[in-house]
């Protein structure tokens, strides 16, 4: 017990600072570097965000619940390809967008951050598989608070975003160094080996939960690439800010759902369906109060609190905040469905349930923007959310009665067998 509430306290401490950071980086380049630079910062962190998941690939949660003969050292081999890939996408984006070099060495610098990012992942779960959760809370929390002091140190003094940028990535590699490598090594088998084979069957049987990742992040950023497309930088910062409180709710469903990956491994291959259920409806209650609780807050606090924040006038978007927090709430109940679906390896369906979201915000986000701005950019953001949990809510019944189902009737035909 004392194990796990370690693990939560410092999974809470670390996640959240980390799900901040990208908000307290934002206020800084606001304030400092004006509103058309920051509309530059929040793209190119968010596309930094999206080719993040090329970099973890099947991700953490997929490491965690392996329970076949692929090595920790396979998953480390894997993410060094898998980062390699992702820097050399980023400059290939920003050479067929054909930005700037100020705004793509911003976008590249990021993805370097984002990558080292990736690369910590597998070193995480290793921690976490091991009970060691509290490790990874401390990484992350310690990595996160470097870097913001580093990025609002350099930025004050020299007010250069792209030298900023470089300290986040100065801070990652001083933690990976000396505090992610030296404490996976005490797990780690030394006489491992990676295979060739099993790096194969891991990109062989992650790729629909990268896919349904990676699919997943250009849905919430679809209104930004439609706002890039057809707005100015000063929007773009301005939709960047209203929808920065959004990451409330997804990172009240990282520090809530991680620390109960073992318990869902646990109740599913135990054939306990009650406590499996349960379980859920408890989550899920959790994250409907905490949205209802933001939902208030943010409609009456959230707009004067953003105007003192990042120094600008936005008294008109009250609305638009309250309707993208009900629709972050509506996505984070969704992201918990889908790690139990993970968890019990359905990752097909959810990969058809991603693909059909994405074209609809391809083209709702696209026409929306262009015909009402902002105000289209919210109204797609909420739709797309709104139907991925519905299509979520009801694959994931079906799949789990279906799932222990089956156990029951293996359970029973091994108990005949036995007569």
């Amino acid at each position: 017990m004392n194990n796990f509430r370690k693990n939560f306290i410092w999974n809470i401490c670390g996640t959240s600072l980390n799900a901040f950071n990208s908000l307290f980086f934002l206020i800084i380049v606001t304030r400092i570097n004006g509103l058309e630079n920051a509309g530059i910062f929040t793209l190119a962190f968010s596309t930094a965000c999206i080719l993040y998941v090329i970099g973890i690939y099947s991700g953490r949660i997929f490491q965690v619940t392996e329970n076949g003969k692929i090595t920790d050292k396979d998953y480390i081999a894997s993410k060094i390809i898998t980062t390699i890939i992702m820097i050399i996408i980023s400059i290939l984006f920003v050479v067929v967008k054909g930005y700037s070099l100020y705004k793509s060495s911003i976008f590249i610098l990021l993805c370097i951050y984002k990558a080292l990012e990736a690369f910590s992942e597998t070193f995480y779960a290793i921690l976490q598989k091991n009970e060691e959760l509290y490790k990874v809370g401390k990484s992350l929390f310690f990595k996160s608070l470097i870097a913001i002091v580093l990025f609002l140190a350099v930025d004050i003094v020299l007010k250069n975003i792209i030298i900023s940028c470089s300290m986040i990535i100065l801070a990652n590699i001083l933690i990976i160094v000396f505090y992610d490598i030296p404490n996976t090594n005490k797990i780690i088998d030394k006489k491992e080996k990676a295979s060739k084979q099993n790096v194969k069957q891991i990109f062989k049987t992650g790729f629909y939960t990268f896919a349904i990742t990676f699919l997943g992040l250009y849905i919430l950023n679809a209104s930004k690439y439609a706002i890039d497309n057809f707005m100015s930088e000063d929007i773009q910062a301005i939709y960047g800010i209203i929808i920065m409180p959004a990451t409330v709710m997804s990172l009240f469903g990282q520090f809530i759902i991680h620390p109960f990956l073992n318990k869902f491994v646990e109740y599913c291959n135990n054939k306990k369906q009650k406590e499996f259920n349960n379980l859920i409806i408890k989550l899920i209650g959790s994250i409907i109060i905490v949205g209802a609780l933001a939902s208030i807050l943010g409609y009456f606090l959230g707009i004067p609190v953003l105007n003192i924040l990042y120094g600008i006038e936005l008294d008109n978007y009250s609305i638009h905040l309250l309707v993208i927090i009900i629709a972050a709430t509506l996505y984070t109940i969704a992201l918990l469905l889908s790690s139990i679906l993970t968890t019990v390896r359905y990752t097909f369906i959810q990969f058809i349930i991603y693909m059909a979201n994405t074209i609809l915000a391809l083209a709702l986000s696209n026409i929306l923007v262009k015909n009402y701005g902002i105000n289209g950019a919210i109204g797609s953001y909420f739709a797309v959310m709104f139907l991925l949990l519905l299509m979520y809510a009801i694959s994931t019944n079906v799949i789990l009665k279906k799932v222990f189902k089956e156990k029951k009737d293996e359970q029973s035909n091994n108990c005949n067998s036995g007569i």
